[in-house]
């Protein structure tokens, strides 16, 4: 059995197009987490390095431009997890991009125990078929 228990540290989140282009959405340093718990619990979070700093310090406040330009170099879910076969699927609690709440989304996967990757299935964005590819190491 297939074992992704365990805490997971981002390594890159590649954009890879149909047309062959590749892309690093929170930039090639984007950082992360992602956890599977032994009880089928899950939390993932990804932020863009670098983010500037909001002139507050309410964790909500602030000038609307400066949270989402903030918000918008963070993604983070958390939720329940099943693995079936080569896939795992995330159960999605609640997210940072409310669309994803209450959603099942399935990830094929590879591992060595040591390297996990999870690929997205393709999706259509501004025109272009793409996978979305996350690489973690396991921390």
């Amino acid at each position: 059995m297939i074992r992704i228990e365990g805490q997971w540290n981002l390594a890159s989140w590649r954009r890879v197009g149909g047309d062959g282009s590749v892309s690093f959405p929170f930039g090639p340093d984007a950082t992360g987490m992602l956890v599977y718990t032994a009880t089928g619990g899950m939390i993932v979070m990804m932020a863009k390095a670098g983010r500037a700093k909001i002139d507050t310090h309410d964790a909500i406040g602030g000038p609307v431009e400066d949270r989402a330009q903030a918000y918008s170099g963070y993604l983070a879910y958390f939720g329940h997890y099943e693995v079936k076969g080569n896939e795992v699927h995330h159960i999605i609690d609640s997210a940072s991009f409310p669309n994803w709440s209450g959603d099942l989304q399935a990830r094929p996967f590879e591992t060595d125990g040591t390297h996990l990757v999870l690929r997205t299935p393709p999706t259509l964005i501004d025109g272009v078929t793409v996978v979305n590819e996350m690489a973690w190491v396991r921390g």
